[in-house]
């Protein structure tokens, strides 16, 4: 098995708190709202929602991907940093084992946030995720936090 690294950054005039609060602590009622093109609803299988915690979400009708499951491995409030790893579901197949993430929220001087995501892909034998697949990924994280990013701007009052 071998594991494939990616990462990426996004910039936000939304301070790390916020962002943190809506996307990490809030995500499984907000993101459903505000993206429901993208994600059906979310369901706790196990846990509290902290540290452990398996959760299932259920991707829109038509999406490319029914569900995925994914287990908490680490939920830091303090430090704004965030990581769990997607254990089943089909986006996986028997070419990639698990993908695990990890995201930190880090607040800026100018009182936005800088948000850094690792994304390591565990995949089996000598498989290869092209660059392709990694962009088309990325476009979808990043599109979800920029319709996120819209809804804290135009509601300046949430998650304060």
């Amino acid at each position: 098995m071998g594991v494939l690294k990616y990462e990426s950054e996004y910039t936000s005039t939304i301070s790390a708190a916020r962002l943190f609060k809506a996307f990490v602590l809030d995500g499984d009622n907000l993101i459903p709202k505000i993206a429901p093109q993208a994600i059906k609803h979310t369901e706790i299988l196990e846990g509290d929602g902290g540290v452990g915690t398996v959760k299932k979400i259920h991707f829109a009708d038509g999406a490319r991907f029914k569900y995925v499951k994914h287990k908490i491995d680490a939920l830091d409030k303090d430090n704004f940093t965030y990581s769990y790893t997607v254990i089943e579901g089909d986006a996986l197949n028997e070419k990639i084992e698990k993908i695990s993430y990890e995201s930190k929220f880090i607040a800026t001087a100018d009182g936005g946030a800088i948000i850094k995501n690792t994304s390591k892909y565990h995949v089996v034998g000598e498989v290869e995720i092209t660059e392709e697949q990694v962009k088309e990924g990325k476009e979808r994280a990043f599109g979800l936090f920029k319709l996120l990013e819209s809804y804290l701007h135009q509601n300046p009052d949430a998650y304060n």
